[in-house]
């Protein structure tokens, strides 16, 4: 597939990771745009990744095949319509990894019926270890969805999802997720320390096992329900502190934290569309 010319609109934290996964899979450099209003910011992914950088967010749609709008939320009404004159005949395809913004505002503030696929990826993509959830409209051809996953499969897993409802779920589960899994770390440390061990041994003993548990889940092939079974034996240790978890539902406890987290997220979009 011939490498499209892509324009980011946003230079920060997702874009840079973006364009650290697509230069790490030979992407071409020079078919890769970036515009912010930073200079420093834009300056130094030139100089680190040798792209092109725009004076500003039109010029950098002069010669793009694809958007990728790497905006705040809270400015992407403005950007939008900064945008909506001057997208130019090229363009055929928009991404937005802005978090909580709908595809119908997208399409409003743009003014365009242009194909638009909807990402929500997660802190870890900066690392390019990131799950990514994709929601692609009804004129995204087949071509297009290879070409988003072409540029999200740089940070990480891409999985799409049916329904542009269902992102508000991706939000609660991987959006927020490695926040779960820092709390529960943050806890580990904090309850080795109270057994006695130092602050280093309880850390590193925490994140290593944390680490493990990832690739084991990742690699084997098993379920988590499998693997943590494998791990119980009768009568030992795991099952005694499983059994603490257990009976201070654990399970519905983590259910409840989900179901506020997709609220939430519901919420915010619904906030974030109503803007102009």
């Amino acid at each position: 597939m011939k490498q499209a010319q892509i324009a980011f609109i946003g230079g920060g934290n997702m874009a840079t990771s973006l364009i650290a996964g697509l230069i790490a899979d030979e992407y071409d450099p020079q078919r890769l745009t970036v515009s912010d209003p930073d200079r420093a910011k834009t300056a130094g992914l030139a100089a680190r990744f040798g792209i092109r950088v725009a004076e500003s967010n039109v010029a950098a749609l002069a010669a793009a095949d694809t958007m990728v709008l790497c905006v705040k939320p809270q400015i992407a009404p403005a950007v939008c319509h900064e945008l909506a004159s001057r997208l130019g005949e090229r363009l055929s395809l928009v991404i937005s990894v802005m978090a909580g913004i709908r595809e119908a505002a997208i399409e409003a503030w743009l003014g365009t019926s242009l194909p638009i696929v909807r990402a929500m990826p997660n802190t870890p993509a900066m690392l390019q270890s990131g799950a990514v959830g994709l929601h692609a409209t009804e004129r995204v051809s087949q071509l297009q969805r290879n070409q988003a996953e072409t540029i999200l499969r740089a940070v990480g897993m891409v999985r799409w999802i049916p329904d542009e409802d269902l992102m508000d779920a991706v939000t609660a589960i991987s959006g927020s997720g490695p926040a779960y899994f820092f709390l529960l770390m943050e806890t580990l440390e904090q309850a080795g320390r109270d057994l006695g061990l130092s602050s280093e041994d309880a850390r590193l003993l925490t994140i290593q096992t944390a680490l493990g548990a990832a690739r084991m889940a990742i690699e084997g092939g098993d379920s988590p329900e499998t693997l943590r079974t494998r791990v119980t034996s009768p009568g030992g240790t795991t099952e005694a502190a499983l059994g603490v978890l257990a009976a201070g539902d654990f399970g519905e406890l983590i259910a409840k934290a989900t179901r506020a987290a997709r609220q939430r997220a519901a919420e915010l979009s619904d906030q974030l569309t109503e803007q102009s």
